[in-house]
């Protein structure tokens, strides 16, 4: 009987010891995308073709704007099928301009799908050195610090970010 305790007991300490011996380590994944430049010359583009769209559609608006103040300085000289004429003109064109902006960015939209296209292969690189430092050094996890991983504590020994950084030649 008291070997049978002795053996569980063995073999629970080995347990708890063997999870203990795993190794942990905490990215902030923003911070090395931050200072790349291949990552902040695609965010440039990103920035500049999305403010591009937004111009336009702004425009768009101001035009739907224009239609509705002349609309309504004439409305009182309008039949009644003119106004109601009117009154579907500036709402298709509203209709309009929202699918536009749909289109640029929405979920699915052009603005979505060039990010994809500009920064995946960056984020790819990253992930990529990640995992061969997981490899080389021995690392059970790591963490991405900087996103939404839901990380709330991790002590600067764990922070293998600038390790990081100097594998991908940016620090």
């Amino acid at each position: 009987m008291i070997r049978k305790f002795i053996l569980v007991s063995a073999l629970a300490l080995a347990g708890i010891f063997s999870i203990h011996a795993q190794r942990i380590a905490v990215v902030d994944v923003n911070d090395v995308l931050a200072e790349m430049p291949a990552y902040q010359e695609a965010q440039g583009q990103l920035d500049k073709l999305a403010a591009q769209w937004r111009q336009e559609i702004a425009q768009e608006y101001d035009k739907i704007k224009s239609m509705y103040n002349k609309y309504q300085a004439e409305q009182v000289l309008l039949s009644e099928d003119a106004r109601m004429q009117r009154e579907e003109e500036i709402m298709e064109k509203e209709k309009i301009v929202r699918e536009i902006q749909k289109e640029k960015f929405g979920p699915e939209g052009s603005l979505f799908k060039r990010r994809q296209e500009l920064v995946q292969p960056i984020q790819d690189k990253v992930y990529g050195a990640i995992e061969s430092y997981a490899g080389d050094r021995g690392y059970d996890f790591i963490f991405d610090k900087g996103g939404s991983a839901g990380l709330l504590f991790a002590t600067d020994e764990y922070d293998k970010t600038d390790d990081i950084k100097k594998r991908l030649g940016i620090n």
